[in-house]
């Protein structure tokens, strides 16, 4: 987050040129708030159209300016032009920021939208002290109306932010929790978007009857956040639940940070590789289609207590310590002194690895596990993934020539044992929930 913002100033400090940012991004990951603090002190006008027609933000706009301007001859004719409105905007010594937000909405109403508002930068706009930004939450609409070839707006733009969710160590700062593990459980239920970490209340209840409150019962803001996100970000949204894995529609929730395609870190051309898996990447919706979709018809009679029940049963193993994994790779990206442009998994048809972490140009290879139960690491996990690792080959060579480390991650600690040999052999880090701060 901070270093979007630092981007737009980057680009409204440059005074001696008009600006033109593409800010987008699935709904609640925090755009207008972004927006807001960015023009805080600034001179600005703020727009947020709606899904009324055309005429209507028209005149919504219209309003803006001149209220903003004080232009009291327009404020009672509607001039039912665009670019007769941005007309309107007069010289300005210090730049002038105009944010039109849910910008998609203009074009449900007029496709011209992308042709009238490329005439109005190139003819109007581009001459003045004004930084343009469009933001918008449809993520492949706004691609398609402002960053695609096709579109009359490409190559307009001086710079473009996709939003993403928060990461971890962002996303924690929200959360405010001076105990770690509750730092972890509410980004496996949260993820980074803040609007989720905003309603989710964990502060005021434990964490089952947090979940039951916020998620379970109907009239929850996240009862139905799942059903709602596909049906404004996708079409045929019911084609999306049921088949959600289908090649046709993977593209499209993946610009939508649902879900990703991962292939062993080791792999050449990732791209190209025949080994990839889809996963839901948000932590809320991975949360959602384990725990809620499949007991939706309990839970629209009621049966809270039951679902809940299920959730317990499932919830650290088969939830929690998937979340803890990922983690543990912001974590060795974000914070371990090693820089490791490649992070990820490693598998083939017999093993599979945590994590794998490789610096090609200095010729180093981390390789790790991460456990979120009860027990403490022992040794004999450390040399199990020590002959897994043997069996990593990078750029379909045997890893020898590169200098090994290991890292292992662990709620519950390590064994004596474990702590001693580690402190024996420094290419080993241990790590607890304490750690990964």
């Amino acid at each position: 987050m901070k270093l979007h913002i630092e981007t737009i100033y980057s680009f409204y400090f440059m005074a001696k040129y008009p600006s033109f940012v593409i800010l987008y991004g699935r709904r609640r990951v925090g755009k207008t708030s972004l927006i807001k603090e960015f023009i805080k002190n600034k001179p600005a006008v703020y727009f947020l159209a709606t899904e009324e027609i055309e005429e209507e933000n028209m005149k919504n706009f219209q309003r803006e300016i001149t209220a903003y301007f004080n232009l009291e001859l327009f404020k009672e004719v509607f001039l039912k032009s665009w670019e007769k409105i941005f007309q309107l905007i007069p010289e300005t010594k210090e730049k002038l920021v105009i944010v039109i937000d849910e910008f998609q909405y203009l074009a449900f109403t007029n496709k011209a939208i992308p042709s009238i508002f490329q005439k109005i930068w190139d003819e109007i706009l581009n001459k003045k002290n004004i930084m343009l930004i469009l933001c918008g939450s449809y993520v492949s609409m706004m691609e398609n109306l402002t960053l695609s070839y096709s579109s009359p707006l490409f190559g307009r733009r001086t710079a473009q932010i996709k939003l993403s969710p928060l990461n971890f160590f962002e996303a924690k700062l929200l959360y405010n929790e001076e105990d770690n593990e509750k730092n972890i459980l509410l980004y496996s239920i949260t993820g980074g978007v803040p609007k989720y970490i905003e309603m989710f209340d964990f502060k005021n209840l434990d964490l089952f009857s947090a979940i039951s409150e916020n998620v379970l019962k109907k009239g929850s803001f996240l009862y139905e956040e799942a059903e709602f996100l596909l049906e404004k970000e996708v079409e045929k949204n019911i084609t999306y639940f049921s088949i959600l894995n289908i090649t046709k529609y993977l593209d499209t929730l993946q610009k939508l940070d649902i879900l990703e395609r991962v292939v062993p870190i080791t792999e050449e051309n990732p791209e190209k590789s025949k080994k990839g898996l889809y996963f839901i990447k948000d932590n809320f919706l991975n949360f959602w289609f384990k725990f809620v979709f499949p007991y939706k018809s309990y839970l629209e009679i009621e049966k809270v207590d039951y679902v809940l029940k299920k959730i317990q049963e499932r919830f650290f193993e088969n939830h929690v310590s998937f979340a803890f994994k990922d983690i543990c790779r912001q974590f060795l990206l974000f914070k371990f002194p090693f820089i490791l442009p490649k992070i990820g998994k490693w598998w083939d048809s017999d093993e599979e690895i945590d994590i794998v972490g490789i610096n090609p140009e200095e010729k180093i290879c981390l390789f790790g596990e991460c456990k979120f139960n009860n027990n403490p690491l022992s040794l004999e996990l450390f040399f199990k993934l020590k002959e897994k690792a043997k069996k990593v080959k990078i750029n379909g060579k045997n890893n020898e020539n590169y200098k090994i480390h290991y890292s292992l991650f662990s709620k519950s600690g390590f064994s004596k044992e474990f702590i001693e040999y580690a402190k024996e052999n420094k290419n080993i880090y241990l790590f607890t929930l304490e750690d990964i701060k």
